[in-house]
């Protein structure tokens, strides 16, 4: 069937196609001319590669060309340098625009569209997993750091602000804390590699992990810097807390596939049961202890 045969709903899907099918060409490539790892660069350059055939594949059923969304080729590429090519690209491969665009339906007219559509689905699923991003190597010791942090600092801060009601005061003790305890996280991952015999990987390992602690003590205590009430400086730590949950779970979910709903209940609510706690008795500690500064 030529396109001049085709029904008028089959054109105005394959045009759809066409301009996904051009834009993460686009996506793809430029990201391929500009990584820095050459087997990354080389994998993204043969999915490039697919989504340019199959958009003369479309093409020669419309005999239109058809130009890229520039705004979703600004964005994709932007996130892909800014927070991986991983997450980039698979949040890509999750978009609605591939929804618009009904390949069963097509294939009533086009057989080559399921070959199309499985090529797609395997791009994510092959190609796309067999990029190595450092940072998502050592995922494991960026979620040690971080959840850390936010398991004692957010108990730390609760029992502080009711224990010792100034903001100031519970500022500095809890950067103190915080800071101390970052160092500590950090040298116990490098002696954890060590002892495992991960030697090569040691360092890096700590450096992420004390990373991600401290950058997560600086938000959860900079509320007492901004705010005069303890109550409202600990209810926006909280908030930031729960922030940091969502988005750091968000960001894993997309980039390694896991179940992101399971992943952040789990970890808040931990996260907030341990600051309840911790709040109830820094209230113990201020009535039967006397404590008044």
């Amino acid at each position: 069937m030529t396109g001049n045969t085709l029904p008028p709903e089959i054109i105005s899907q394959l045009l759809i196609a066409q301009k996904n099918e051009i834009t993460e060409y686009h996506i793809y490539d430029k990201l391929s001319s500009t990584i820095k790892d050459r087997e990354n660069g080389k994998i993204l350059k043969h999915i490039s590669d697919d989504e340019l055939r199959h958009y003369k594949y479309w093409k020669s059923f419309t005999n239109r060309d058809v130009q890229p969304n520039r705004l979703k080729l600004w964005y994709y590429v932007c996130i892909s340098r800014v927070l991986g090519i991983t997450f980039g690209l698979k949040l890509m491969e999750r978009g609605e625009d591939k929804a618009q665009v009904n390949y069963d339906r097509l294939a009533e007219s086009i057989p080559g569209a399921r070959n199309i559509s499985k090529e797609e689905h395997s791009h994510e699923e092959k190609l796309l997993g067999m990029i190595r991003e450092e940072r998502l190597n050592y995922a494991g010791s960026i979620v040690l750091g971080l959840n850390d942090a936010l398991v004692e600092l957010t108990g730390a801060l609760a029992g502080l602000s009711f224990a010792l009601q100034k903001t100031d005061l519970i500022a500095i003790a809890g950067l103190i804390t915080g800071i101390a305890a970052s160092l500590s996280m950090a040298a116990s991952e490098y002696l954890s590699k060590k002892t495992e015999g991960d030697t090569d990987n040691a360092l890096k390992s700590s450096v992420y992990t004390g990373i991600a602690y401290i950058v997560t003590v600086v938000i959860l205590v900079l509320p007492y810097f901004l705010l005069d009430h303890y109550l409202v400086c600990l209810v926006f730590t909280l908030l930031a807390a729960l922030l940091i949950i969502f988005l750091f779970n968000y960001y894993i979910s997309v980039a390694q596939d896991l179940n992101f709903r399971h992943r952040f209940f789990e970890m808040a609510g931990i996260s907030m049961g341990v600051a309840l706690l911790s709040f109830g008795i820094g209230f113990l500690v201020r009535t039967f202890l006397g404590v008044d500064v």
